[in-house]
């Protein structure tokens, strides 16, 4: 039902964009981004949800980062500037049938990832 893309390499101080295709039909109340670098758990960045249409960002990225959707909530996307090395990792999105959450085994359905690479 989700598909990430926009992944790719990116060098320090670079910005990257993210998309995610909801298929039709999915029961969206809650599009989230998370990422996930090698050997730590999956980590929260940003949630929106139609009924508030105001994202919500972590504390970690909410100074870099800028999440929203076109009007059809078919695609949500994940714009994240001023990139690190430790930006590295895979990124996901999530559906959650209920509402914004940072845990990630709230979510229902994800993405297959995309990686992200930062490096010069």
């Amino acid at each position: 039902q989700l598909q990430a893309s926009g992944g790719g390499l990116v060098q320090p101080g670079g910005s990257l964009v993210l998309s995610c295709t909801v298929s039709d039909g999915a029961d969206v109340r809650a599009i989230a981004w998370f990422r996930q670098a090698p050997g730590k758990e999956r980590e929260g960045l940003a949630c929106i949800t139609p009924a508030e249409g105001i994202p919500h960002y972590q504390d970690s990225v909410k100074d870099r980062c800028i999440m929203h959707t076109d009007r059809t909530w078919h695609t949500a996307y994940l714009q994240l500037r001023d990139v690190k090395s430790e930006d590295t990792a895979v990124y996901y999105c999530g559906v959650n049938r209920y509402y914004c959450s940072w845990y990630s085994n709230e979510y229902n359905s994800w993405g297959q990832g995309t990686l992200v690479t930062v490096s010069s």
